[in-house]
């Protein structure tokens, strides 16, 4: 009798050791198919073509982006996050200016443009078929340069040539600004690119050059003077924008939300690291760090892909454009921007 009772126990002991290694072999695959599931694409049915084609602004030919979305990819995620979804091949192209980057979308051969405001609103009324994705950088600062022995004020650009990039932010800051003070039909604005307005300006063939973000401030370090800014006319400022192909878009519905969830986790990542953001943006771009600072700020990469203040900017901006007739038609900034 006793014997069948300890042969009894036995075997209840024995099947519960047997319950408890299945439990902790379970326990183990779970655990062990935990990371493939991490690694799977967030949503399977979403799938980008193989090629992604992104053109931007560079002073230098460099072929990483300055802005939040240059964060992400120096970063790597920008590439693979999307590489989930399909894409294998990223092609980056660099333009001197945003007219030169138009040409290009005309051309069928970018996905997505990054650029200033006026070119990209003036590309849409002449019949580009883009949509905006976001407004990825608002408040850009343009300053008005002159040599430190030349002019002195708007006043004394009467009679004078000035110049800057025709059909950028900094020609639309110049013509709004001459505009402004009836200095107008006085002042003759010709068009040259950043790089190549130096020696013009110390030669003297043109009394001012309205630059952008980097050689404002270089050029200020340098011994020139500002006679004007843009940041003096709220107004005035530019802003930087991001467009997709209407083709690109109508393939590939899902694609802003994508970017735009990259563009915000890249902002969250460099308004938390101010200063390696700052270091990252003067290696990208070839201006010495103290004029990288004196550049912008960070807050003017709005977290929001369309921020109300942002949309209200560009607003205005088309609105200038139409009215002067350097856009061809006018359109719905709603209308424009993809849902």
């Amino acid at each position: 009798m006793k014997q069948r009772t300890l042969k009894a126990a036995s075997l209840v002991i024995i099947l519960s050791l047997f319950t408890v290694l299945l439990a902790a072999c379970g326990a183990n695959s779970e655990k062990t198919a935990a990371p493939a599931r991490a690694n799977a694409a967030p949503n399977a049915n979403i799938s980008l073509p193989e090629t992604l084609r992104i053109g931007f602004i560079s002073a230098n030919n460099n072929k990483t982006i300055t802005g939040p979305e240059g964060w992400a990819q120096s970063k790597g995620y920008l590439e693979s996050e999307l590489k989930k979804y399909g894409v294998k091949e990223f092609k980056y192209f660099t333009f001197p200016n945003g007219p030169n980057l138009n040409e290009a979308i005309s051309a069928g051969t970018l996905d997505v443009g990054i650029y200033g405001d006026t070119p990209a609103i003036n590309g849409k009324a002449a019949g580009l078929k883009t949509r905006l994705i976001n407004v990825t950088q608002v408040n850009m600062n343009a300053w008005l340069v002159a040599k430190a022995d030349g002019s002195k004020s708007l006043d004394d650009l009467k009679g004078k040539k000035v110049a800057t990039s025709q059909g950028s932010y900094m020609s639309r800051y110049l013509t709004s600004l001459l505009k402004e003070k009836g200095l107008d039909k006085d002042v003759k604005i010709l068009h040259l690119l950043p790089a190549d307005a130096e020696a013009a300006l110390s030669r003297g063939d043109i009394a001012a050059y309205a630059y952008p973000t980097g050689f404002g401030p270089l050029l200020l370090k340098k011994g020139y003077v500002a006679i004007d800014e843009a940041a003096n006319h709220p107004l005035l400022q530019g802003s930087s924008l991001t467009v997709v192909t209407e083709d690109y878009l109508a393939k590939n519905p899902q694609f802003p939300k994508l970017w735009n969830d990259l563009r915000t986790r890249a902002v969250k990542e460099i308004r938390e690291n101010n200063e390696e953001y700052f270091k990252f943006y003067a290696e990208a771009s070839g201006y010495p760090l103290d004029v990288v600072k004196a550049s912008f700020k960070i807050d003017q990469w709005p977290v929001e892909a369309a921020l109300p203040d942002g949309l209200k900017l560009i607003e205005e901006t088309k609105k200038f454009l139409v009215d002067q007739g350097l856009a061809k038609k006018d359109y719905a900034i709603k209308d424009w921007l993809t849902d």
